[in-house]
């Protein structure tokens, strides 16, 4: 049937979704791919992990350019405003409802959104983890999701979540959990984030953070609520980080934490997130735990305090909502 689309002479685009539900995909694509007497760009999208770059490249051979798309960015979402209103004010719109393209292009409702998000999260949970893997134990699954979506931005390793579902009398070894975290992170409804040693300059492996790919998941299924707000400002830095190309770790400097160390290109930037800085202890956590870093990368803090502006010992201060629209 593709065959059948290409013309002599013409270029020739395909834009196929989800192919990976295709049985025999790659076989087909490499064909069109190989031939010689046709000019054709292919472009194939993918929702779940067979879709990831190790994946590719055994199907295709090396013949591609992987890009990983997320939800709306902050910058995005306020295109589909088309209003002049005060970004800061609108970013606490986005952080409830998230990126979901959806969404803002039928300028849904707050509760409209979330069931049309929870309808999405359903759909993945069940399609892409629970029937893709033939999973029987869905409860369990469940309350696994639970634990992380209660706990964004805290550290936790397999263990806390087997300890966890042991004190509600709900036993699980620590290697089933550690599978379902993977098939999570396969269908990109979790990242993980590595504890980096900032010093030792290795990977530790244990203590991960994991961000989600859209906070409004959460919401859609627990309702939004201000206790919250610490972990979704980490979850959007995070999730920015990564769409601006930058591999991303929690830096452990001796005692200390760094919310996150970004590296692209042999470069690094340094940030700490914080939703306000109205007290001194909390003003001289932030800024001091970056200034222990002796190197000359970029540090950064950001809030959500409106006057969020400046410079302290060389380390910038901004507004979440300003960081998210700078370029980088």
């Amino acid at each position: 049937m593709l065959k059948s689309k290409l013309v002599n002479g013409k270029k020739t685009y395909f834009l196929l979704d989800e192919i990976q539900e295709i049985t025999g995909w790659e076989r087909v694509i490499n064909e069109i791919y190989d031939s010689k007497e046709y000019n054709v760009d292919i472009f194939l999208t993918g929702s779940n992990s067979r879709m990831l770059s190790s994946e590719i490249s055994t199907y295709l051979t090396g013949r591609y350019v992987h890009f990983e798309v997320f939800p709306l960015s902050f910058a995005e979402y306020l295109d589909f405003k088309e209003t002049n209103q005060d970004p800061h004010k609108l970013f606490f719109e986005y952080l409830q409802i998230g990126g979901f393209p959806a969404i803002h292009a039928n300028n849904m409702e707050k509760d409209t959104a979330y069931s049309a998000i929870s309808d999405i999260y359903n759909t993945i949970i069940f399609t892409d983890i629970v029937k893709r893997n033939n999973i029987r134990n869905i409860e369990q699954l469940e309350r696994i999701v639970k634990f992380l979506f209660e706990n964004i931005g805290n550290t936790f390793s397999a263990k806390s979540i087997s300890d966890y579902l042991k004190s509600q009398n709900r036993k699980i070894d620590i290697e089933t959990v550690y599978n379902y975290l993977s098939k999570l992170e396969s269908a990109y409804i979790i990242y993980k984030c590595s504890r980096y040693d900032l010093q030792g300059k290795e990977l530790l492996k244990t203590q991960e953070k994991f961000y989600l790919a859209d906070m409004s998941l959460k919401y859609s299924l627990t309702g939004y609520n201000d206790n919250s707000i610490s972990g979704a400002l980490e979850n959007i830095v995070y999730l920015e980080l990564r769409r601006r190309g930058y591999s991303v770790c929690i830096g452990k400097y001796k005692d200390i934490e760094i919310d996150f160390v970004g590296e692209k290109q042999g470069e690094k930037v340094y940030i700490q997130v914080a939703k306000e800085i109205n007290l001194l202890k909390t003003e001289k956590r932030e800024y001091e735990n970056l200034l222990l870093i002796k190197d000359n990368y970029p540090k950064t803090v950001l809030t959500t305090n409106d006057l969020s502006s400046g410079n302290y010992e060389g380390i910038k201060s901004k507004h979440i909502a300003d960081w998210l629209l700078q370029e980088d």
